[in-house]
This record gives C-alpha cells, sequence and structure tokens, in this order.
C-alpha cells in the first residue's frame, strides 16, 4: 500500500477506535506516528479532520466526510488486491451449487465430468430444487434459476436465454395433424403444466401484438418432466422451454410447431451469488464454466423445414 493509502488507513483506524492509542495497537504503530500521519494528512488537504481532546477524538464535518470517502477507497484497494491474488490460486474446497430442476436434470449432468476433470481439488455438493433457496442461510455458493433476479442483495451474472417451444410427438402429428396456425390448436389435445402462469393461454405474435390463444387437453400435471414424457409418447402438444424439449427435438422424439408465429418468451438464466463470492475461485471457475458451455444456447434447435405455418 503507497504512503497515501497508508494515510487512509491510519486515519480511518483512528476513527473508527477514537483514538490514537486504540489505533496504533491495532496497526502495530505508535502513538505518535498515529498522530503525525493523521497531522500530516491534514496539512496535506488544508482542513482539520479531527478534533482532539485528552479524553477523546472526534471527527469534524469534514472528517466525517472524508472518512466514509476513505473506507470506499481502501475497499477498493483490497478488493483489486484479492482479484488478483485469486488469478493464483487454484479452485478448490466445498462448492455447493442450486440449480433449478430443469437445468439441473437436462443440462448439467452431460458437461459436469469435464469440470471436475479440470479442477480436481472441488467437491461439488449439488442440489436440485425449483425452490429459491436462502443462499445466506443454507450455505449455497451459487445458484442457477431461471427468471428475473428478485432479490436485488445478490450478483447476478446471465448465463443464457431460455425460449418456449411448443411441439409434439411425430405420432401425434401424424395421427391428428400438424397445426398450421394457432387457432388449429383449439382441436388439438394440448397438455398443460398447473406450475406454469395461465397455464391454458399459449402467445402468439402477431402484426398487432402479441394475442393469446385458451388451449385445452386432457392432461394437467403439477410438472415439466411428467409433460415431457407425455408428449414424447404421442399423447398431446406440450409448450415448454428448450433447455427441457431440446434434446427430444434433436432426436426427433419431439416435433416444434408454429415456430413462425409462437412467441417464445425467452427467459434470462442466471448464476447468483452473495456479494464477495465472486473473490472466491471456486466460484468464479464454475461461473466461467456455465458461460463456456451454455451462453451459446446448446439445446437449441434450428425450425425444421415443414414445421412452421405454411400459409
Amino acid at each position: 500500500m503507497d504512503d497515501k493509502a497508508a494515510a487512509l488507513q491510519v486515519f480511518v483506524k483512528a476513527v473508527e477506535l477514537g483514538g490514537f492509542s486504540a489505533a496504533a495497537r491495532a496497526l502495530g504503530l505508535t502513538p505518535s506516528a498515529v498522530s503525525k500521519t493523521v497531522s500530516r494528512l491534514e496539512d496535506r488537504l488544508g482542513v482539520r479532520l479531527l478534533n482532539r481532546t485528552t479524553r477523546s477524538l472526534m471527527p469534524t464535518p469534514e472528517g466525517a466526510t472524508y472518512a466514509e470517502r476513505a473506507r470506499s477507497i481502501l475497499a477498493d484497494i483490497e478488493e483489486a488486491d484479492q482479484e488478483i491474488t485469486r488469478f493464483r490460486s487454484a479452485p478448490r474446497g466445498l462448492l455447493r451449487l442450486h440449480a433449478s430442476v430443469a437445468f439441473g436434470l437436462h443440462q448439467l449432468p452431460p458437461v459436469l465430468p469435464e469440470f471436475m476433470r479440470r479442477f480436481p481439488e472441488v467437491q461439488l455438493d449439488l442440489v436440485v430444487s425449483d425452490r429459491m433457496p436462502d443462499l445466506a442461510e443454507e450455505g449455497i455458493d451459487l445458484a442457477v434459476r431461471s427468471g428475473e433476479v428478485a432479490d436485488e442483495s445478490l450478483i447476478a451474472r446471465r448465463i443464457c436465454l431460455m425460449e418456449r417451444v411448443i411441439c409434439a410427438a411425430p405420432s401425434y402429428l401424424a395421427a391428428h395433424g400438424t397445426p398450421v396456425v394457432p387457432d388449429d390448436l383449439l382441436h388439438h389435445n394440448c397438455l398443460l403444466l398447473s406450475s406454469q402462469p395461465q397455464p391454458g393461454y399459449w402467445p402468439f405474435d402477431t402484426p398487432h401484438g402479441v394475442r393469446t390463444v385458451k388451449v385445452s387437453g386432457n392432461v394437467i400435471a403439477d410438472n415439466a418432466e411428467t409433460g415431457v414424457r407425455l408428449a414424447t409418447r404421442g399423447l398431446g402438444l406440450i409448450r415448454l422451454g428448450d433447455i427441457l424439449v431440446g434434446e427430444p427435438l434433436r432426436r426427433g422424439e419431439l416435433v416444434a410447431v408454429l415456430t413462425d408465429v409462437h412467441h417464445v418468451e425467452p427467459v434470462p438464466i442466471h448464476a447468483m451469488y452473495l456479494p464477495g463470492r465472486h473473490r472466491s475461485p471456486k466460484v468464479v471457475a464454475m461461473v466461467e464454466f456455465l458461460l463456456e458451455h451454455f451462453s451459446h444456447a446448446p439445446w437449441r434447435v434450428a425450425p425444421v423445414a415443414g414445421t412452421a405455418r405454411s400459409g
């Protein structure tokens, strides 16, 4: 720390502890050295920062303002030092990672072995749940969640965007026909999810804005996994995030429909953590790994010719 930063540190400590002697003990200096440092700081600034008596030491109004700013500067210096230090530190130790069910079941398992090979000193505690955890109370290092970040106390890095897809099994489309305009859905069996807001209303883009079509079907499920399994077995059409149906679409078990008019409702997926955790090498390693593998939404399948509206 240079002379100016050292002087700030001495001054702030004197204000916080209310005396030169206490500040000297905390910093490993003599009271005389602390007093001289503060006096030189006042001389350089041309303003009195502290009111001194034999029994007390109190900041002047100017001193109180300066102390607050100095604390911020010292915190920035400390953070910069730690930021550089982390590049020399190998990720290690227990990493508690919380992920939503869709992301935790469908996207993380194929790539996590690579992460563990890269960082063999990390032990992973993976919690897969759609319940939003209290990161501080539950000791969660990092949470991967979809949607907007409601807790402003958390730091969030956007990993990617999820999009909704309307799809069905080839067997269902062969038996019941492929919808080519949104109103065709009124004559189809649409599988609904009670976990979604307004599950029976599917949105579509029009020249005049978004229009919803009220769909219905013979099954409503309380979780997406059940919906995917029913759809791949030909029971009906379903509308789900592409992180869930990307693989079935790629394998041909599901086919996307109405891709040219469907309002995909892009939803951000964030990696979220508490302030201060961004300096942890293991957290940094996982966030960068998630960005490397998922920022381009690798599950997304380009529409297949013939699945969009033809007229």
